[in-house]
Parts: C-alpha cells; structure tokens; sequence
C-alpha cells in the first residue's frame, strides 16, 4: 500500500480526468492541482484506473500525491435512483477490477453508441466517430453534450443535458444497471475503501439505503462535497458517525463548467486521507474474494 508524506493539509478526494469524462489529461489535471497548491488528490476516474499511473508519475515530480481511486454507477432498488460508489486505494492493477471495468467501459461505450443512434434519428447531425474523438478515452454523456454544442444544437453542457441526454429525452438510453452491493464488491475485493459518492440528494439514505450498504462493506460516506451548505454537511457527517463511515469530501472536478466547484475548492479535513488509508491497510489483512460482474446483454 503506498506511503503517505508527513505533511497534508490540501485535499481533494474526487476528480476526473480525459481518462474518463474529464476535460484534462491526468498530468494536467496533476498540475492545476499544484497550482491550486493541494497536497494530494484522488483520481476518480469512471469505469478506469486508467490514468492513474500517468498522474502519479506527474505528481511526483510536482510533489502532489495521487490515490489511486475509481468511480462506479449504479442504480438503487424500489426507483429510488442512483448511487455513485467511489473507491479509493485500489490496486490499479489488479486482474478482476480490470475485467469488471472493462465490461462497464464496454457498456457505457455501447449505450454513447446508441444514444448517438436515437439523436441522429430525430435529425440531430452529430456521429459517433466525432463524439469518440471528444471522448480520448471512456465515453461519457458529456461527450455527447459537447458534440451537439459544437453543432448548435445546445449552449452548455448543461442544456445539452436537460434537453436531449436526460431521462425521457429524445437521445435517452438507460444504461447498463448494477446494484450498489456489487460495485462495493468490486472495489473491496481489489484492495479498495468503497465510498458513497454525492448521497445528499439519495432519498430515504438513513432508513433504506445506508444499513444495507453497509452490510455489504460500504465504509465511507461523502459528506464534504462540491455546493453542500453547513447543514448538509453537518447531517451527513452524523450520518457517517451512526454508522461508523469515513466522512469524505471533493470537488468532483471534470473541468470548467461541467460542476461549479473548482479543483481543490471543497475544504476536506486532512485526517480523511488518514482514516482512509488506515481502512485500505486493515482490508490488506483480510483480502476479499475476487469478484465478477455477469456478462451485460448490450
């Protein structure tokens, strides 16, 4: 498990880079955040720990200190939406959280795919191939969304979004769908500390959701997290604390004017990254089981 530096005060436990639907490439996104004059990040990449090496290559040689991190989609039972698991520390390396990340890669790909499909049916003029050239990497929606700006089509990302990407709009697809419980599996049984990503808006999250995920091995809550008010965070950390969670925190960065928050521009107590790591070591001690995703019908 890697080492930590003596020193830690600035951090942000939740970024994306061009690995996935970030705007910059992971040494970029390394170097705005010694700009930003943080001492470490966790690069959350959905579906890859593929530009974890990049980053913590350029983090050495700018002193920031780069967790090796992933994020996973899923969707809660009984229509109560979605929940984003983060994990955080996970052996990037490791065969079956390649071969689980892969089979969500090629679903998201293949959902991009269709959702092109539906929007050039209703005479939207944008292809697949140029939303892959946006993408140089995972295809996310955002993708998507800059293909339809760059023809017209929407002013922001966020306009593409509640107007043709969103549910019940004309370039909806629903995606691949996995339960909570199994990316908890993923993450724990490649070394990692699950977290639930953003939970302040998940409804019922005391009653129905949290004891089950905690069942199944969640051990972190994000309580500090992007425009979350004081009483927000102030909630969810007792939350963390009644069910004995790591109360973490970030910006969720993926450039400008995808979220409002900018890189490092959450404050996180230091004494996260310690909790966290402290977690990753005692599940070193007791390895889960491998764990792997059934095949998606696509």
């Amino acid at each position: 498990l890697m080492t930590l530096p003596p020193q830690i005060e600035r951090i942000d436990l939740h970024t994306h880079s061009t690995a996935s639907d970030g705007l910059y490439p992971p040494t970029e996104l390394v170097r705005l955040a010694h700009e930003a004059k943080l001492d470490l990040i966790a690069l959350t990449d959905h579906d890859t720990t593929g530009g974890v090496e990049a980053a913590q290559a350029a983090g050495a040689a700018l002193g920031v200190t780069v967790v090796p991190g992933v994020e996973i989609n899923t969707t809660i039972r009984d229509g109560l939406g979605e929940a984003h698991v983060l994990g955080y520390f996970v052996a990037p390396d490791d065969a079956s959280l390649i071969a689980n990340l892969g089979i969500l890669r090629e679903a998201r790909e293949r959902r991009g795919e269709r959702m092109v499909e539906k929007l050039r049916a209703a005479g939207y003029d944008i292809t697949w191939a140029r939303v892959r050239e946006l993408a140089q990497g995972t295809v996310g929606r955002p993708h998507i969304a800059r293909a339809l700006i760059e023809k017209g089509y929407a002013s922001s990302v966020a306009d593409a979004f509640d107007r043709f990407i969103s549910w019940g709009k004309p370039g909806y697809v629903p995606r691949y769908q996995i339960a909570p419980d199994q990316a908890i599996h993923i993450i724990r049984s490649a070394g990692g500390v699950p977290t639930l990503a953003h939970p302040g808006h998940t409804p019922e999250l005391a009653e129905t959701v949290l004891p089950s995920l905690v069942a199944a091995g969640l051990l972190g809550l994000e309580c500090y997290y992007g425009q979350y008010d004081k009483a927000t965070v102030k909630r969810l950390v007792a939350l963390a604390d009644r069910f004995g969670l790591v109360a973490t925190g970030g910006s969720d960065y993926h450039g400008p004017n995808i979220h409002p928050t900018p890189l490092g521009g959450r404050y996180v107590p230091p004494q996260t990254i310690e909790r966290l790591r402290a977690a990753a070591e005692q599940l070193r001690t007791a390895p889960a089981e491998s764990y792997a995703l059934p095949t998606p019908k696509l």
